[in-house]
């Protein structure tokens, strides 16, 4: 009986805690949560089986089951009613950087994954440094090199193409490298999804709605790439299967 109530309560707590975090926490936050819930369930599930407490395990899988689908409708529901929950960002992937808009703010920001700076975020570099690192991308990546244009721009609009950065990239150029031809070969599922901040499971009006309010934060017009417009329309066109 101890047992029993034990294993209620934690479900019970599990469960408003999981919907709590849902709602009010960041994406990144919530895969911590994820990773350390699953760790507990997992030890619980241990013990019930060492225990022989197979039938309230069983019960537990059951009850865990049913609460995931419940929460995943009511996010859905949210969604669709009032827009991204906070926190939600858009990722994407080059040879040289990992790049992440925020749906809240609007800012973008991208961890350098090689050579110079590598480790460092954008953020952290001067102008003059983030231009080194554009000499370097627009000889060993276009894909790099166009992303990193539509940070500066986002950042330094005013002068840094007056500072050395209106070589052969600048203006476009590296932009017209089609998104879906790049070295990383053709965007997986997963890959789309993350782009558009969505998860698995999301509605058509879901994904459509992603697009459209992510295209106006990063449109060429408004501070943006050609090369992160394509890239948002191939994982529309992927998700929605046109």
């Amino acid at each position: 009986m101890p047992y029993f109530l034990l294993g209620i309560a934690l479900l019970v707590g599990a469960l408003f805690f999981a919907r709590w975090f849902v709602d009010a926490e960041p994406r990144r936050i919530a895969t911590v949560a994820k990773i350390a819930g699953g760790t507990f369930l997992g030890g619980l599930a241990l013990l019930l089986v060492i225990s022989g407490r197979i039938s309230l395990l069983m019960m537990l899988l059951v009850a865990l089951v049913f609460m995931r689908r419940v929460l995943k409708a009511a996010r859905q529901q949210a969604q669709a009613m009032h827009g991204p929950s906070p926190g939600q960002a858009s990722e994407v992937r080059t040879r040289f950087l990992h790049m992440a808009l925020d749906h809240d703010t609007g800012r973008m920001d991208g961890e350098i994954l090689d050579g110079r700076f590598m480790g460092m975020w954008l953020s952290q570099l001067s102008l003059a440094d983030l231009l080194k690192l554009l000499e370097d991308y627009r000889l060993e990546d276009e894909e790099s090199a166009s992303v990193l244009e539509a940070f500066i721009d986002r950042n330094h609009q005013d002068d840094w193409r007056a500072q050395g950065g209106s070589g052969s990239g600048a203006g476009g150029g590296g932009d017209q490298h089609h998104a879906g031809a790049g070295a990383n070969g053709p965007m997986s599922r997963e890959e789309a999804l993350e782009i558009l901040g969505l998860e698995e499971g999301a509605s058509p009006v879901q994904i459509r709605e992603a697009h459209r309010r992510l295209m106006q934060k990063i449109h060429p017009d408004h501070g943006g790439s050609n090369y992160l417009a394509a890239k948002l329309n191939e994982a529309k066109d992927l998700l929605l299967g046109t």
